[in-house]
């Protein structure tokens, strides 16, 4: 049941210009969340329907709250060390070697953790300008989130990369850009929980009564999501060194204020829309 992985993750290259499936895959999660978006927005049961240019501009909003905290997350709280020396890196997605030459590398390095503060902080700064509620519109939003999450871990499943800790029962991915040993494919068990967390999200949406509770939808995203992340840090292999030496990885620290703020917006009882 063992399956030997070695896909090669770039699709097309031309000169020092690559398509990566991580990049096809990210910007599909994206656009499958604006389309459901637009139809949860659209649909009979919303009490509040934002227009049509305001989800657009949202989009915008969040593509860079995402990509931004999600790169400034991995360069502060997992590689420090090398971009506190390389600043200019955090930004830039491109590079030189040793002779000069221009090689375009993306932002190679990305912290989900940072990118949910990221997206948070556009969403506060997008609800100031249109005045809008924050609280309802997360609860909304965060039904198609867990959708792109799920693509996004799909294409570091693409890459070989965040892969997970030696198996020994006869199921297991063999990582052969990696080395020759059976392991989780943590990527996937991520991304299926993200996909199983969208439809119970979906789900409870429908349920009037308890989606009409402000707040009850996001914290439940909160608790779904970040427990899956955390209980699934255990089978991953650290993503830095300094990890190795921690009772918990970062992954799993980083994981439990989201946890906290899920358990008080879903048990907190608060207004009805």
């Amino acid at each position: 049941m063992q399956i030997v992985w070695n896909i090669e993750p770039v699709i097309i290259k031309i000169l020092s210009f690559e398509l990566r499936y991580y990049s096809l895959l990210f910007a599909t999660g994206f656009i499958v969340a604006y389309l459901l978006f637009i139809k949860i927005n659209e649909s009979a049961s919303t009490k509040i329907k934002y227009p049509r240019q305001q989800i657009d501009n949202l989009v915008i909003f969040i593509i860079i709250g995402a990509v931004a905290g999600a790169r400034l997350g991995h360069c502060l709280f997992y590689d420090f060390a090398y971009y506190s020396k390389h600043i200019f890196e955090i930004f830039l997605p491109f590079s030189f070697d040793k002779n000069g030459n221009f090689i375009f590398t993306g932002y190679q390095g990305l912290a989900s953790h940072g990118g949910a503060v990221g997206v948070f902080i556009v969403i506060l700064i997008f609800c100031k300008k249109y005045k809008q509620n924050i609280v309802v519109l997360l609860d909304k939003i965060c039904i198609v989130v867990p959708l792109a999450g799920g693509f996004i871990r799909l294409g570091n499943l693409m890459n070989s990369e965040i892969i997970g800790k030696p198996t020994n029962s006869d199921f297991g991915f063999i990582f052969q850009k990696i080395d020759h040993v059976a392991r989780h494919p943590a990527q996937l068990y991520e991304a299926i929980c993200y996909f199983i967390i969208f439809f119970i999200l979906s789900a409870v949406y429908k349920k009037t009564t308890f989606a009409d509770i402000k707040g009850k939808i996001f914290g439940l995203f909160l608790i779904l999501v970040f427990s899956c992340r955390f209980l699934i840090e255990f089978v991953k292999e650290n993503q830095s060194v300094f990890e190795n030496n921690m009772i918990l990885n970062m992954g799993q620290i980083l994981s439990l204020p989201f946890l906290v703020i899920g358990f008080i917006l879903f048990f907190y009882n608060q207004k009805k829309l």
